[in-house]
């Protein structure tokens, strides 16, 4: 199947990598397949693209990546919902937004994105949380050694 993506141009993809998020995403809730396709080569990012159109690509990152401490409880109706049978078929990715400079871009941990892996089904799932943030810092600022 082809898709016109918003950072690739015209791509192929696989049918059976087709990511369903029966609900929508907030504010897209019309928005219900999406690919992942690494953003560069390192993968560190990757872009959350709609199977539909251009629009909507989120930049997403995993945030293990950066906050070393990370954890996520999801309740029972979610657990349910994604059909989800061991944690190690969940991946967790957090929506980026790109700042300038893109050291200051930070990542919405508030409302990881849970995808089951083994049924490419997903959702938003919003925590509730106050320890985590909507805008977390990626790139933490370090003190820079003087004369540099």
């Amino acid at each position: 199947m082809q898709i016109q993506t918003k950072y690739f141009g015209e791509i192929e993809i696989n049918q059976e990598e087709v990511i369903h998020f029966p609900q929508g995403i907030p504010g897209f809730i019309n928005e219900k397949e999406f690919i992942l396709q690494n953003f560069e080569e390192s993968g560190l990012f990757q872009v959350l693209q709609s199977t539909k159109g251009m629009d909507p690509a989120f930049l997403v990152i995993n945030p293990f990546l950066f906050v070393k401490d990370f954890e996520i409880n999801l309740d029972d109706a979610s657990i349910e919902q994604l059909n989800i049978v061991r944690k190690e078929d969940v991946e967790v990715l957090s929506i980026v937004t790109v700042k300038e400079p893109l050291s200051n871009s930070t990542a919405n941990l508030q409302a990881p994105l849970i995808i089951n892996r083994t049924n490419y089904t997903a959702k938003q799932f919003i925590t509730n949380s106050s320890v985590y943030k909507t805008q977390e810092q990626i790139f933490k600022q370090t003190s820079r050694v003087k004369g540099e």
